[in-house]
């Protein structure tokens, strides 16, 4: 095992490095994995360039990366269900305690949940990590390490469907053609949306989301008002859609989604923005539309596994710029600049493959 530990690590706002830590030590139910590839997301570049995200505030250095894929090379004495050699897709948020939310079966709510590259946690952006071995899950031959990596934006548009109520038949909005709006495309989709109308300020988007199965695509220009484009949207469906899934955190963006959606219909909140936003709230409460928050996902590994396997849902074409780690600041500058859809890392130096 080569001892160097090579790592992108965000010292403070602006300040990203490349630096040498000691390899961990997996804990008895941990395991010791040598990373393989890692997705750049958004909020990554957003801890960069802000130093921050809410109330999660960089204090100290943290190594970045919560989208990734290894091999396990240690094993810890309580594990069994692992072996070094299997290769895995790893969850990055894992519970610290067996708090009512983990009770309930929704763990992503625990207010001491360990995360990935969210401060104080370091992530896993570097050549060899240690991590929780009840949250690594083995991936099948026929699944590729950057599709086990992919499993990290595509649990969110697994838990944003799930939670919106996305079934067969539905007619869904989507606002937004970001990674993740293009996620909630895919999964929606899959989930049996007979009709998925997308929108976005940027047309080349649009045109990949398109590729991807959007049967209609908006393009939003920055005057345009939420109830004109609420129509716009009625206009391609034919009716208003039974679900919207908010991906931009934008104000606007959030009043067409309420005035765009079927009356007894659900609005999800993906995309964060700002503290406050106003929304014609009371258009919501007389017409029954459900407004359903989501904060990033439970239980949806097995899922995403399974839907990748059997070829349910093809996330390949999202990654468009590959890059080896020793060249990390080159990838976040081509993610900051809005370049393709997913940049990928390679973090093992003598495996560069998908």
């Amino acid at each position: 095992m080569a001892e160097e530990n090579l790592s992108v690590v965000l010292h403070a706002q602006g300040d990203l490095r490349l630096e040498k830590r000691p390899v961990p030590e997996p804990g008895p139910n941990e395991v010791l994995l040598q990373m393989h590839s890692v997705g750049i997301c958004g909020s990554d570049v957003h801890y960069w360039q802000h130093g921050r995200i809410g109330d999660f505030v960089v204090t100290k250095p943290m190594v970045l990366g919560h989208e990734a894929s290894g091999r396990v090379v240690k094993v810890g004495s309580a594990v069994r269900h692992l072996k070094v050699g299997d290769r895995v897709a790893i969850e990055p948020g894992a519970p610290r305690e067996m708090d009512e939310f983990l009770k309930n079966g929704r763990y992503n709510l625990s207010p001491t949940i360990f995360f990935c590259a969210t401060p104080p946690d370091d992530g896993n952006l570097c050549r060899y990590y240690k991590h929780n071995a009840n949250f690594c899950y083995k991936l099948p031959d026929n699944v590729t390490f950057e599709e086990g990596a992919l499993i990290e934006p595509l649990s969110v548009g697994i838990h944003a469907c799930r939670r919106a109520g996305v079934t067969l038949g539905s007619t869904v909005l989507i606002c937004g053609a970001g990674p993740i709006g293009l996620v909630c495309l895919l999964v929606a989709k899959a989930m049996g949306a007979s009709q998925v109308v997308i929108t976005d300020l940027f047309p080349e988007r649009l045109t990949i989301a398109k590729e991807l199965g959007a049967d209609f695509q908006l393009t939003v220009k920055r005057g345009d008002g939420p109830q004109q484009l609420a129509k716009s949207v009625e206009d391609k469906l034919g009716a208003q859609p039974h679900v919207t899934i908010e991906c931009s955190g934008v104000e606007s963006s959030i009043q067409t989604a309420i005035y765009a959606t079927r009356s007894g219909g659900v609005v999800a909140l993906v995309g964060l923005g700002p503290d406050m936003v106003t929304i014609p709230l009371i258009n919501a409460a007389i017409r029954e539309v459900d407004i359903r928050g989501i904060f990033r996902y439970c239980n949806t590994w097995p899922m995403a596994i399974a839907m990748l396997a059997a070829g349910k849902v093809n996330v390949k074409p999202l990654v468009t710029h590959r890059f080896p780690l020793e060249q990390a600041v080159q990838a976040f500058e081509t993610t900051r600049q809005g370049l393709g859809i997913k940049v990928m890392l390679k973090c093992d130096q003598n495996d560069q493959n998908p």
